[in-house]
């Protein structure tokens, strides 16, 4: 009873469908149609039909079905039932219009079959056949309530139960969800009052609709009011749990082990329920949930070693919560005390490990798990991806298709970051054509490929992808977009791009910012960068980042203006890092200011000693001068200090040494 709806009352669980299919049976057989044939071969052929039925075979009941020589109502029942379990109303319809003789199961089938069905035209049809019935019951006045009810229709519904000759408890209890369903708690509470009887779903199903609308103090006062004045049953239990469960959700953890506290505890282990309204490992699990949710780990854990019988769902719910804050060395030691493990056991450890960037672990867990799961697959995959190790994330994708497993959104949302990571346009449009042909693309999706796609080469490729998103786009397509553009210097593109995003009211993120600045850096708007910098923090209450200030000094630095750039250097919250003394050194070699390039080489060798990249700048800017002393003196710095010349650099470029 995880979930707070688990309570409220459906008309149709899986267990009443059961009931209901018996009852059919039951009904249907006490007026058997006459004809020749043995009623032992009738009834085991029946028997054969309603378990394929039951266990989901249809096609083959169907096959079964046309080939029966004898027919009985329960055998037409029986496959009718199968199509409407599987919402195919045509198809069961089409059947209910040949049966030789139809039964008040026959009618009650179809009509269910169309009221469970969400719309005008499906609820209207199943009116129109409940008008035509010959006989109602119970069961047809309550499918048609329960039907519109959960179409939202109300009036409807109360109408019907007004006009009932008879209710019984389910009607009550279909009426009373379908407010509830509605947010109609006031009706909800006045039915419930005028209940003439109650069974074990009406207190249930009423607290759990009101936990589910926010009225935590009216649930608890009503589970105390039925507690009070019918006495403490076993069915109490469920609503209770519910009740915990909707404190945790709302942070009231207090209130939550308050009333958990006044469930009685029996610590005699029993296999079976004995009917005493006492706490049982829903109510266990719902309240170290709540401290859980809350992020109280220690009293989580203290209720997890108090609680004698625990099941998977408990040690689950504690090594989650190690994992939420990291603490992975007490999540394996419950990992390795556990009696039994599922699935989400290990994929827990391997997706925590992973996101940690201990690859080597979570490789080792995902090997030993005995049965892979298509999460497990992507929580190894995303985990490689994140730790940019894009070459194990491409061949853990490749034994993933290897072992019959297909990928999903998520699957291919991480590999197309391996494309973008890896800058492979090749593997990016395999997997582009293996997204065509396995998911309906969304927004996410669609996003990774315009990221790909820009970052690989074929910015054409993003911007028709782009233009067939359907509206609205999220901010996150504008970013991919335009930083795109940027990236690839196509800065009226990109500022253009950015301008339609504000006219679509679009709010611009940090990120597009520093799309927009670097692509004014690549045009070399200088004055246009200063505006968009200005009105960031002015209109849109965006903080610069080191990220912003670099592209601006950037911009402001290749115009020359070296000084307007070191003043926005010693005008920055923070310490710059090497983004923005490469941009300062690097317009210092644009402009050949010697002076300014050595304060920035400088700043560029103390967090990297080891970096050749600013001793080679500076060593070529002296020569260009013709400061051959000064020249040497760089050359022989990195002699004494052993730094070799890299081949490459990730900021400037380096020429002749």
């Amino acid at each position: 009873m995880g979930r707070l709806n688990v309570c409220v009352l459906a008309f149709r669980t899986k267990a009443q469908w059961r009931c209901l299919l018996s009852s059919f049976c039951f009904t249907s057989t006490l007026r058997p149609k006459a004809a020749s044939y043995k009623p032992n071969d009738l009834y085991t052929m029946n028997k054969k039909l309603s378990d394929l039925v039951r266990s989901g075979k249809l096609e083959e009941a169907k096959s079964l079905f046309d080939k029966m020589g004898q027919r009985n109502t329960v055998t037409w029942n029986s496959t009718i039932t199968g199509y409407v379990k599987r919402r195919e109303v045509a198809k069961a319809r089409k059947l209910f219009n040949e049966i030789p003789e139809r039964d008040i199961v026959s009618w009650n089938l179809i009509i269910s079959g169309y009221a469970s069905c969400w719309g005008y035209k499906f609820l209207e049809e199943a009116k129109k056949l409940f008008d035509q019935m010959p006989r109602r019951d119970f069961v047809s006045w309550n499918t048609m309530i329960s039907g519109y009810a959960r179409n939202g229709r109300m009036d409807e519904a109360m109408r019907l139960f007004e006009c009932m000759p008879e209710r019984n408890v389910v009607s009550w209890n279909a009426m009373i969800t379908g407010f509830l369903r509605n947010s109609d708690t006031q009706s909800a509470t006045e039915h419930f009052k005028r209940m003439p009887e109650r069974d074990s779903a009406s207190v249930s199903a009423f607290v759990s609709g009101l936990v589910q609308n926010g009225q935590l103090d009216e649930a608890a006062r009503v589970l105390i009011e039925c507690g009070s004045r019918d006495g403490w049953r076993e069915d109490l239990i469920h609503a209770s749990n519910t009740l915990i469960v909707g404190y945790g959700q709302k942070g009231r953890v207090d209130d939550a082990r308050r009333l958990f506290d006044q469930i009685p505890f029996n610590s005699v282990r029993r296999e079976e329920s004995n009917g005493v309204f006492e706490k049982n490992l829903v109510s266990w699990n719902s309240m170290i949930m709540c401290y859980v949710k809350a992020g109280d780990i220690l009293s989580a854990r203290k209720l997890f070693d108090q609680n004698v019988e625990k099941d998977i769902i408990s040690w689950n719910t504690m090594i989650n919560a190690y994992v939420q804050v990291s603490d992975m060395e007490e999540a394996l030691n419950l990992f390795n005390l556990m009696p039994k493990r599922d699935s989400l056991s290990w994929n827990s450890m391997i997706s925590e490990f992973a996101q940690l960037g201990r690859l080597e672990l979570a490789c080792d867990y995902f090997e030993m798990m005995p049965q892979k799961n298509l999460v497990s697959w992507n929580s190894i995959i995303a985990g490689y991806e994140k730790n940019e190790d894009y070459k194990g994330a491409t061949k853990l994708f490749i034994s993933m298709q290897a072992e019959g497993e297909k990928p999903d959104r998520h699957t291919l949302s991480s590999v197309l970051s391996v494309c973008t990571g890896l800058v492979d346009l090749h593997l990016g449009m395999q997997i582009h054509q293996l997204v065509s042909k396995t998911v309906v693309p969304d927004v996410p999706i669609k996003n990774f490929l315009i990221t790909m796609y820009s970052r690989c080469g074929p910015i054409i490729e993003s911007r028709i992808i782009f233009e067939e998103m359907k509206s609205p786009k999220d901010v996150i397509s504008w970013n991919a977009m335009i930083g795109g553009y940027a990236s690839h210097g196509f800065a009226t593109e990109a500022l253009e791009l950015f301008e339609l995003m504000k006219r679509n009211k679009v709010q611009p993120t940090y990120i597009a910012f520093i799309s927009v600045l670097t692509a004014c850096a690549h045009a070399g708007s200088v004055d246009e960068g200063r505006a968009y910098f200005k009105a960031m923090v002015s209109e849109y209450g965006i903080e610069p980042t080191i990220e912003h200030y670099a592209s601006l000094v950037d911009n402001v630095g290749q115009h020359g203006l070296l000084e307007e750039a070191m003043d926005l250097v010693k005008s920055m919250p923070f310490e710059p890092d090497k983004a923005v003394w490469g941009a300062v050194l690097g317009a210092c070699r644009v402009h050949n200011n010697v002076e300014l390039a050595r304060v920035a080489a400088e700043a560029l060798m103390r967090p990297e000693p080891e970096s050749s990249a600013p001793y080679i700048l500076l060593y070529n800017m002296y020569a260009d001068a013709g400061q051959w002393d000064d020249a040497a003196e760089v050359r022989e710095t990195m002699e004494r200090n052993n730094i070799k010349k890299q081949t490459t650099s990730s900021w400037m470029d380096s020429y002749h040494f």
